[in-house]
């Protein structure tokens, strides 16, 4: 089932109509009632208290496949009503819902989403934006269609630590930068065989929900629910589509980038079932007014990473920060480690930084706002579209090992055809 069939047949729940976003300004008084979909795990639970944090959010509805989660979620909201199944709810109280948050493992981010934008509601949905690239595009169409509020949860790109370092590198602090080198040790890969036969589905989840739109497959204790799916094709994005997806947001942001004309692997060979526990990614971008002409990114992830490089050796023999990314720029390096300030180095010294002065921003309280016409988000999905393209054609050539793509990003296809498969898959019906 594609995309299209798969809406029209949820849709069909969805008789209701909801506020149109014009008319939001006319209703910036009264609570904003969200609903959440997946409210377990950290991010889960942590959406859910950023948002009610927020003094003009009610929360209304509270959605999760797991009843140990859901429990936990009614315990501290006992107002809001609960489901299973955000298709239920979607249809039974959507007069009562004015926006949703979507946080759910990668591959029901799209599902979902679509679904209350086909609504006309306002979404914010947890990072990577998807699951597939064709995702990405019919979740960026459909938000400018409909002219919706929307949000990526990428809460790093508030920070003023990483919003300092765009505006030094946009303001020429390290001249036009030729190269940026991302990094993350983490492993959201397995290398392991895949498993066999099944085990009892625990009586708190919902199998058939979880798995959702993905292939139907047996349940097995610790692959899947609730954290190691991000170690799966089926349902993940790796390394890259996790921690990538922060790091990379400063530096593309800061370097005006769109997506890349090629991207290349080096990894093991695919096994058909989970992610490599480490890859090299070099992607090679078009030129911007903040790069050089041939400008390249280069993605470290799994234990060890990155490897030694002469971009990377600090002052002093200073070890890299766990995780982080560095600019290599005509006039210096700026070192961005991950969720701390810039670092500037000029030749072999740590040279002072004066920072420029950055308005405080809350990621979830921007949305909130954007939603009752006081603001607008600065990771809408018009932005968050065009990233986690870039980050899901380096997830894709995981699957073609030391193989340069191409691609074309008006048609948005690959040069190379047999890559265009992992564009889109056909929705299971559930």
């Amino acid at each position: 089932m594609n995309r299209r069939d798969f809406l029209k047949d949820t849709t069909a729940f969805a008789s209701v109509a909801i506020l149109p976003s014009s008319a939001w300004k006319r209703v910036k008084h009264t609570p904003l009632r969200t609903a959440h979909i997946g409210v377990g795990g950290m991010m889960g639970a942590a959406d859910l208290k950023s948002f009610s944090s927020h003094p003009l959010v009610q929360v209304t509805a509270l959605c999760d496949v797991d009843t140990t989660f859901l429990a936990a979620a009614k315990a501290l909201y006992p107002k809001a009503n609960v489901f299973r199944d955000y298709r239920k709810m979607l249809d039974s109280i959507g007069k009562e819902i004015d926006a949703v948050c979507v946080c759910t493992p990668d591959h029901t981010h799209a599902p979902a989403s679509l679904m209350a934008m086909e609504m006309g509601k306002p979404v914010y949905c947890q990072k990577p934006l998807t699951h597939h690239v064709s995702e990405a595009r019919a979740m960026k169409k459909l938000a400018a269609d409909k002219k919706l509020v929307t949000q990526m949860g990428i809460q790093c790109h508030s920070s003023d630590m990483y919003r300092q370092a765009v505006t030094l590198i946009q303001n020429g602090l390290i001249g036009k930068v030729s190269c940026v080198r991302a990094w993350s040790p983490k492993n959201w890969g397995y290398d392991g065989p895949a498993p066999t036969g099944s085990d009892p589905v625990p009586e708190t989840l919902d199998w058939n929900l979880w798995v959702g739109t993905s292939p139907e497959r047996p349940y097995k204790q610790g692959f899947y629910h609730p954290y190691n799916w991000r170690k799966l094709l089926d349902y993940g994005c790796g390394t890259l589509g996790d921690m990538g997806v922060h790091i990379f947001d400063t530096p593309y942001t800061a370097c005006g980038l769109t997506v890349p004309n090629t991207v290349k692997t080096s990894c093991r060979e695919p096994n058909g079932f989970s992610h490599p526990e480490h890859n090299v990614v070099e992607y090679e971008f078009p030129k911007t007014k903040y790069t050089t002409d041939n400008f390249k990114w280069i993605w470290y992830d799994g234990e060890g990473a990155p490897p030694a490089h002469p971009d990377l050796k600090l002052p002093d023999d200073e070890p890299l920060p766990e995780q982080g990314a560095m600019f290599v720029g005509e006039k210096g390096n700026l070192l961005l480690p991950h969720w701390d300030f810039p670092r500037l180095i000029v030749g072999n010294t740590f040279e002072p930084i004066d920072f420029p002065e950055i308005e405080p921003q809350d990621h979830y309280h921007q949305f909130v706002d954007a939603c009752m016409g006081r603001d607008t988000c600065s990771a809408s999905f018009d932005y968050a579209a065009n990233l986690t393209e870039a980050i899901l054609l380096g997830v894709i050539a995981n699957r073609f090992p030391n193989e340069t793509l191409h691609w074309d990003i008006a048609s948005g296809t690959f040069v190379e055809s047999k890559a265009n498969e992992l564009l889109d898959f056909r929705y299971r019906k559930f």
